[in-house]
């Protein structure tokens, strides 16, 4: 239980930090599983405990953009959103990194808004941070050029993981960003020669 004791908010209730291990069903994911799928029905919201979760967000013709990354302690707050409204996913929800996570049963995470204050502002802070997330998100879709962009992704990749070596492709980092893999390379080939990042076979290093 020693992952969710280190949550700020549960530090002072091991009553519902013993809850939600009892009620919740932990599983295993590699890297590229799909946890959620846009359009899907909400039956629990996921606690990552391991491991990093990336939201995104599709359009029509495939086109997708990241979000934002949940990391371990952290939840997903638009599953706690859609599921309480008895609605379906607004985003799909992969794996990132290999993750371990807990499912809470929707059911359980309004019980335990009732019964335990930690529980609700673990949501409200969560829900907060997301927010503040997608507010750069619009902001750098409607301000930034994809170059900043760019950097923005790959400083917020190695802080996230702790590496200023990032194992990527140039495909994979233009369906985070919304845009096209010959645009990202040709960038990248830019920030190489600027000497802020070295490129290898899918991996790139910030200088």
């Amino acid at each position: 239980m020693e992952e969710l004791h280190q949550i700020e908010e549960f530090k002072t209730s091991p009553a519902l930090v013993e809850k939600l291990y009892l009620h919740s069903i932990q599983k295993n994911y590699k890297e590229g599983d799909i946890i959620l799928n846009e359009n899907a029905h909400i039956r629990s919201i996921p606690i990552v405990t391991n491991g990093i979760i990336k939201v995104i967000r599709t359009d029509d013709d495939e086109k997708e953009i990241l979000l934002y990354y949940i990391k371990a302690g952290e939840s997903c707050i638009m599953s706690f959103l859609g599921g309480l409204h008895n609605e379906t996913s607004k985003v799909r929800a992969e794996v990132e990194e290999d993750a371990e996570i807990l499912f809470l049963p929707m059911d359980k995470v309004s019980l335990f808004i009732k019964e335990y204050p930690q529980w609700l502002d673990y949501i409200f802070r969560l829900y907060h941070k997301r927010f503040e997330e997608l507010l750069e998100v619009i902001n750098a879709i409607a301000f930034k050029k994809v170059d900043e962009r760019l950097l923005d992704l790959l400083n917020k990749i190695a802080a996230l993981t702790n590496s200023s070596t990032i194992s990527i492709t140039h495909e994979q980092l233009a369906n985070k960003l919304g845009t096209a893999r010959v645009v990202v390379s040709r960038l990248l080939k830019q920030l190489e020669e600027n000497g802020t990042v070295q490129l290898g076979r899918n991996k790139i290093t910030l200088l």
